[in-house]
């Protein structure tokens, strides 16, 4: 069965008490975070690190420590194969909220916890951001 792997990260912005997330609307996949296919080569954080300055301009990130979660699930390729893909998530504070999105999205958005899970996709989305949530107020 075809395999594919890919790597990105919750990314948040903190001022003072507030913690917003960022969100991507992707052209045909609806709301999730940035991700992208680990290269030949590249390291899980490489990956993440590239593919968020690639969707989203963003380059002034400090990862989390202790935060890496995998989540993963099947889905019909173009030509219908069922391909399993894995993703991987770390935690990343962004120092500023200056986006520049690819065109492979169509819209972003800076928000709290309780409306990022509400604007989000997916269920394994939303149990990442759950995870990286309770992972920077616990």
């Amino acid at each position: 069965m075809p395999y594919e792997r890919s790597a990105g990260a919750v990314i948040f912005y903190r001022k003072a008490k507030t913690i917003e997330y960022l969100i991507l609307q992707y052209r045909h996949e609806g709301w999730d975070f940035p991700r992208g296919a680990i290269e030949k080569g590249e390291e899980e954080k490489q990956t993440a690190r590239r593919e968020i300055r690639e969707e989203t301009g963003l380059k002034n990130l400090e990862f989390i420590l202790g935060f890496r979660k995998k989540v993963s699930w099947f889905y019909r390729s173009k030509n219908n194969k069922t391909i399993y893909k894995e993703a991987i998530y770390f935690l990343a504070r962004s120092r500023d909220k200056k986006v520049e999105l690819s065109s492979e999205h169509t819209n972003f958005q800076w928000l709290p916890f309780q409306k990022a899970l509400e604007q989000l996709t997916f269920d394994n989305a939303k149990k990442i951001l759950q995870k990286a949530h309770e992972h920077l107020t616990l």
